[in-house]
């Protein structure tokens, strides 16, 4: 077999017809995939602009959240142990009467006196802990919603 033969025998029939079919040759199709692939690393490129941009900015949000939760969870604190002081002088106060008095009726009035400022002081207590609780929830959550808005906009 020579080598005209041996051509004729390997030649695949469809690539003759694919030429003829888009009449491009083969090495032209590399022209236009170029451009369209530069296009691409284009957007590809602002899209990781907006990307650094956006995380930039989410992590800014976290770190304000983390210090309002931090300086929120310390008033917190504060005001729990100001309470339990203010509960501790209150019980020392009422130890220290009770033993001035002479009578049992008077230990009883006493009794209930005190039990009813108890009862107020911890409904009030527990009120302001629980609006220290919110403004503390409100104040973390505030920069992420934001800077979510703003990153959610900005992506539009």
């Amino acid at each position: 077999m020579n080598q005209a033969n041996a051509k004729e025998v390997n030649a695949d029939p469809k690539a003759d017809a694919d030429v003829k079919r888009s009449g491009m040759s083969f090495p032209a199709v590399p022209g236009i995939f170029d451009g369209l692939a530069e296009q691409n690393m284009i957007r590809a490129k602002e899209n990781i602009e907006k990307m650094k941009t956006a995380s930039g900015a989410i992590n800014d949000a976290l770190l304000q959240a983390y210090s309002a939760n931090a300086k929120g969870a310390a008033d917190y604190a504060a005001k729990v142990i100001e309470f339990s002081g203010a509960n501790t002088s209150s019980a020392f106060d009422f130890l220290t009467h009770l033993l001035g008095m002479k009578s049992p009726s008077e230990i009883l009035q006493l009794s209930a006196a005190q039990g009813s400022k108890n009862f107020a002081a911890t409904a009030a207590q527990g009120r302001e802990l629980w609006e220290l609780t919110r403004k503390v929830a409100s104040e973390t959550a505030d920069p992420i919603k934001k800077s979510f808005a703003s990153v959610l906009q900005k992506a539009a």
